[in-house]
């Protein structure tokens, strides 16, 4: 998987980058639970919190690809990561409340998906070594 350059920027439709990919396309799974849980389920607390969350995770990464250091780059990562990780709280309590059907083990699986590459990208950013 190629990490992103925070020093260049990269193009949000980039399809080389799955971690750009999966995130734009997690959070229009999210857009459409959303609509589903607020039209056919009557739920507005959790899809609230759920919608914010699961977009935040994209929007983050997005932001980062165009950040003015590492530390900047480094820094929306891990909120990136953090929201995958309140999406995965959020995708937890819908299942266990009756609010998440079956079909919704997918956006589980690509919640998952998302931290282990948000996890892997900030492991080696990290890792790097920057000369200037």
């Amino acid at each position: 998987m190629p990490v992103p350059d925070y020093k260049k920027g990269l193009i949000v439709t980039d399809k080389q980058n799955p971690l750009i990919e999966q995130s734009i396309e997690f959070s229009i799974k999210i857009v459409n639970y959303y609509k589903w849980l607020t039209t056919q389920k009557n739920e507005v607390v959790m899809s609230k919190q759920i919608l914010r969350s699961g977009t935040s995770i994209g929007a983050n990464i997005h932001e980062a690809n165009f950040a003015v250091s590492k530390a900047d780059f480094v820094n929306k990562m891990q909120i990136a990561l953090k929201e995958a990780s309140e999406t995965e709280y959020w995708l937890i309590v819908l299942e266990k409340t009756g609010f998440l059907p079956e079909k919704g083990t997918v956006l589980k699986e690509m919640c998952y998906s998302l931290k282990r590459m948000l996890i892997s990208t900030l492991n080696t950013v990290k890792n790097e070594k920057v000369h200037y």
